[in-house]
């Protein structure tokens, strides 16, 4: 069975700008399976709109599943893991400037983060779990990277030098997630 990533983006954002071209010809050139849905409300997304468009789109995650998350797309991954059968695996999760509680200038994303996640159960979905941040990241500030890398029991790559991992930051590629994807995979099959 093939391998999929399924990539999310993150809040006002398009699953075609900075880096995610790059990742997708990257792995699509591997032979994987893309899936980047757009998710709605730009500026005001909310949470369910956000979960309905993902159950959607991947109404079937397993071992050949992957999620790349950007921002709040890892807020958004983690919820929708909360929703899946106990019995559920996928192959892995790399998690980009992610956080898991709020952040002091954007509570339009509160829905997202109020609830306290099901952290365990997401780990028991999850074969592989990494957190990629960088320490002067504008946007998410290191701490709650850390805190996300922490709650999750995942492996944390600091990727120094690409601010918020966005088009302002002027990040057309980005190796760290392609190598933790394939960290993923080589995890799910050894």
């Amino acid at each position: 069975m093939a391998k999929r990533v399924v990539l999310v983006h993150g809040w006002d954002g398009d699953p075609t700008d900075s880096w995610k071209p790059w990742l997708q010809a990257q792995l699509e050139q591997k032979g994987w399976k893309w899936s980047a849905p757009q998710l709605p409300g730009g500026e005001h997304p909310q949470l369910e709109e956000w979960l309905g468009v993902l159950k959607d789109a991947i109404p079937d995650p397993d071992k050949h599943t992957y999620f790349v998350g950007h921002s709040l797309g890892c807020a958004a991954i983690l919820r929708y893991l909360e929703t899946l059968p106990a019995d559920t695996r996928i192959g892995g999760m790399v998690l980009v400037a992610g956080f898991c509680s709020t952040l002091d200038d954007a509570h339009e994303l509160d829905s997202f983060t109020n609830a306290p996640f099901a952290f365990g159960e997401i780990q028991q979905r999850v074969i592989k779990s990494i957190v990629i941040g960088g320490r002067k990241d504008p946007a998410v500030p290191f701490g709650k990277v850390l805190e996300l890398q922490a709650e999750l029991g995942a492996e944390l790559v600091i990727d120094d030098g690409k601010g918020h991992f966005a088009d302002d930051d002027g990040i057309t590629e980005l190796p760290s997630v392609l190598k933790a994807l394939e960290k993923c995979y080589q995890q799910r099959s050894g």
